[in-house]
């Protein structure tokens, strides 16, 4: 079972156990000795964002990795997306992400990519703990020639703008007027100046990572930022914005403001681009893949449209795997992970923002338009923090406040405990018609885990 690994690689404190150098070290050499797949030389794609810790995260993971004798390749900073792309056209044995994506600038996070572009499995991550645990005796160490070198691509950033731009045949954005918000992270220095160079008039905000600045007040997780600018705009003469992106940190997400200045989530991106799709007879199997966190709404708009809707548990690499299984070439989460798997393998926050672009500009409709493809439930989501997380079916008593939280909203609701797989947290989320009734049986759960010993 794994023990490090989260549903979205390895995160916590920097040079904090587990997210140290050390760690880092070890995990480069064992990553290498796992997917080597039977090569002499394989290599190993190594991309960050550009919070502090990240240097130094690379340089150890580097270091493990030449020893074992692979090669590295270092595209430097470059959204999550942009290093599964490369990973996959590069023929990259395995890619490397270090980030924490929408955590604050002194967590950070590693994470990995098969050659194929797609996130590992749980078998594969758990045979690289299992490695990590080789003593290092049986572990190789080249010499000579045979140790591994570290390789610089010159031309990361431009190889994926160039591939995001074909993706939605090098559309022309002129006419539009669009506010990014970069959330100081890997999106910093490619957003904004591809936006402009197809055409488009662009207003970037938080562009400028300086290594402590990355998600601080900004990006996905304060889309009201925007909002506030897009309304500001609009009391002033000749200003007038369509649409507003805001991306995390590490760019795999993306949350939407419309010519209003009113948020649209991930449901209703998905949502949106399902219902265009099936329209234009581009939907494969007549499918969507979304997770258990997405809105009761979403499913009542599904069956009102005739889409067939499959459900995962939270991540995306979850969303990934039941999108190969059902054939489905659209698929995502409520909080802006949306994968075209026509285009990529990975959720991509940057290539999301064009693809709405250009739906919008095949319906010659305007953004907001997108906030009538599904009514949204209330929803009460609770971050409870947590020491431990047993499994909760074993806790009687949060089962019990679960249960009668569920009979009181019958099939009007519905109630969602989970333990988060990235920090550590217990999610109590709650849906229904009433939203005092949810917040207050949303709270109730929570004061019982808060009392629960256990955890």
């Amino acid at each position: 079972m794994r023990k490090l690994f989260g549903t979205d690689g390895i995160r916590g404190k920097a040079n904090i156990e587990p997210m140290t150098s050390e760690l880092a070290l070890h995990l480069g050499r064992a990553a290498a000795y796992v997917l080597h797949r039977g090569k002499d030389r394989p290599t190993i794609l190594i991309g960050k964002d550009p919070r502090i810790s990240s240097d130094m995260l690379e340089a150890a993971l580097s270091s493990g990795i030449t020893s074992s004798g692979a090669d590295c390749l270092k595209v430097g900073m470059l959204p999550t997306p942009g290093i599964a792309y490369l990973t996959r056209v590069l023929e990259a044995d395995a890619g490397i992400v270090i980030s924490a994506s929408h955590n604050p600038f002194d967590d950070n996070g590693i994470k990995f990519f098969g050659p194929d572009g797609f996130k590992l499995s749980d078998q594969t991550e758990e045979e690289i703990e299992n490695a990590l645990q080789t003593s290092a005796e049986d572990i190789i160490h080249p010499t000579g020639i045979y140790v591994g070198r570290m390789i610089e691509i010159a031309d990361a950033s431009s190889r994926y703008q160039k591939f995001l731009q074909q993706s939605v045949d090098n559309m022309d954005l002129s006419g539009m007027s669009i506010i990014v918000d970069c959330a100081h992270g890997a999106t910093s220095h490619i957003a904004p100046g591809l936006f402009s160079q197809m055409g488009a008039s662009v207003i970037a905000l938080n562009n400028k990572p300086d290594g402590t600045n990355i998600n601080l007040n900004c990006g996905s997780l304060y889309p009201e930022m925007i909002g506030e600018a897009i309304k500001g705009q609009k009391g002033q003469k000749g200003q007038k914005i369509d649409i507003g992106f805001c991306f995390d940190g590490d760019g795999d997400r993306i949350v939407i403001v419309d010519e209003n200045g009113q948020i649209i989530d991930g449901d209703f991106i998905i949502m949106a681009c399902a219902k265009h799709m099936k329209e234009t007879k581009r939907l494969k199997n007549n499918t969507v893949v979304i997770t258990i966190m997405s809105n009761i709404g979403f499913h009542i708009a599904c069956k009102e449209a005739g889409i067939t809707v499959r459900e995962t548990n939270v991540g995306d690499r979850y969303v990934s795997e039941e999108m190969i299984a059902s054939g489905a070439n659209l698929g995502g989460e409520q909080s802006g992970h949306i994968i075209f798997s026509d285009h990529h393998t990975s959720g991509d926050g940057i290539l999301t923002a064009l693809c709405v672009l250009k739906l919008l500009k095949e319906t010659k409709q305007p953004a907001s338009s997108m906030r009538n493809v599904m009514r949204k439930f209330p929803q009460v989501l609770l971050n409870v923090p947590v020491k431990a997380k047993p499994p909760l079916e074993d806790l009687p008593e949060i089962q019990k406040a679960i249960h009668d939280a569920a009979d009181i909203l019958k099939d009007s609701g519905r109630v969602l405990v989970r333990y988060s797989g990235t920090e550590m947290r217990c999610r109590v989320m709650i849906e229904g018609e009433d939203h005092k009734q949810i917040t207050e049986l949303a709270q109730k759960i929570a004061q019982i885990i808060l009392a629960e010993e256990e955890i």
